[in-house]
């Protein structure tokens, strides 16, 4: 197993398990490189409308990467550890996101959209704000997001590209035709794409992102790494045989990794 690059912890409060016992779970899996992410501290919305289990809090940031880094250093040799954070792509913001990724020493940033306004799209509490939006328009969206994320600079790679999907609330037909532009806009950015292996463990059960979605990534020569999305040590790897699989039978022959901002190729 080469490389996962997408892992959560304790600390961002919807996930179980310390940072050393990923880093452990991760080695005796046989995983190459993996990738500390967690979830960065809610930036655009007040104190009082930020539940206690969305991310991280602010006073914890620090202690993060203080440990994260520090486990860099200890198991140097053993694993190569990779030290970053899952941010919110949210439009207005850039100038605040811009800021806490320059901040500390990470080795990449991922780029999810999670939040349409005030919207978490990837919360389960939330799924009852479905019943008053017309799914397609809410695809509308939430796919403009993405191409402004990708457009943003700010990010190594893009989170789950078509999470939208997550809880089956829309069907492929609301959203493929979205694609194309998308996936022009990821092209043209030069950013990477990250295939989540999460998608599998929800009602969707599909890797984000889709197997077309892939294959227009690779007809456009976009550079994707993979992660778990673990949330629990247990589930460092998990689903990640099969993302392999897929990405050599849509024609991949190499993943990314990245160091202090940088992107390498990894050989399938």
């Amino acid at each position: 197993m080469l490389v996962d690059y997408h892992t959560h912890h304790v600390r961002c409060g919807h996930a179980v398990g310390e940072l050393e016992e990923y880093v452990q779970a991760a080695l005796a899996k046989g995983v190459v490189e993996l990738g500390l992410s967690d979830h960065q501290p809610i930036l655009h919305l007040p104190p009082d409308r930020v539940a206690p289990d969305s991310a991280m809090r602010w006073d914890q940031l620090p202690d993060y990467v203080e440990e994260a880094l520090s486990l860099q250093a200890k198991y140097a040799g053993q694993i190569e550890l990779r030290v970053g954070l899952e941010a919110d792509w949210i439009e207005g913001q850039e100038e605040a996101i811009g800021r806490l990724l320059a901040a500390y020493p990470f080795d990449y940033a991922i780029g999810s959209v999670h939040f349409l306004g005030d919207w978490d799209i990837t919360n389960s509490a939330e799924l009852w704000r479905w019943a008053a939006c017309e799914p397609a328009a809410v695809c509308t969206e939430y796919f403009r997001q993405v191409r402004l994320a990708a457009q943003s600079g700010l990010f190594d790679t893009l989170g789950h590209l078509d999470v939208i999907k997550r809880f089956g609330q829309v069907s492929a037909a609301q959203y493929e035709h979205l694609f194309e532009e998308t996936v022009v806009a990821v092209r043209e950015a030069g950013v990477a794409v990250e295939v989540n292996a999460s998608g599998l463990r929800y009602p969707c059960a599909e890797q984000f992102p889709s197997r077309r979605l892939l294959e227009m990534l690779y007809s456009h020569g976009v550079p994707l790494t993979v992660g778990s999305d673990a949330h629990q040590p247990s589930a460092v790897g998990a689903g990640l045989d099969e993302v392999y699989a897929l990405l050599k039978s849509v024609g991949y022959r190499q993943v990314c990794g990245f160091r202090a901002r940088e992107r390498y190729p990894i050989a399938l």
